[in-house]
């Protein structure tokens, strides 16, 4: 199967407050936007923060849908850096896999960044087999 384009659909009942997150706080490139949603580049692939119209406020947020967006990069600890100037909670974690980064969003989806060269490497390890 040929992709032309992926994208990843976050459904969010803090819709502006989202928006203004993603386009100022972790400077992503707005595509397009309508009254209800706002569509970012996210490295070769895009992400579209949409208003949640079917949210009805009895799900708790243990009970929402829970998933990370993962955000490769190449200096994690600068970007990290960044984020906490900005006052954002970062959760700066050093491994033998790889450096990540763990945030949250106005939203409270749980974001992450993980250093690209690590990730590369297990990929490349792993058609090695």
């Amino acid at each position: 199967m040929k992709l032309d384009r992926t994208g990843i659909i976050l459904y969010t009942i803090e819709y502006k407050k989202c928006v203004e997150f993603y386009q100022n706080t972790l400077e992503l490139t707005k595509m397009f936007e309508t009254e209800s949603l706002t569509c970012f580049e996210f490295g070769k692939s895009y992400l579209m923060v949409e208003l949640d119209k079917e949210y009805d406020g009895t799900e708790t947020k243990s009970e929402r849908i829970k998933t990370c967006l993962r955000m490769n990069i190449s200096n994690v600890k600068n970007l990290a850096d960044k984020l906490t100037e900005k006052n954002v909670k970062v959760d700066y974690q050093e491994h033998s896999w790889g450096t990540i980064a763990k945030f949250f969003d106005p939203d409270g989806n749980l974001c992450a960044f993980k250093d690209s060269e690590k990730f590369e490497k297990q990929i490349t390890d792993f058609m090695q087999i």
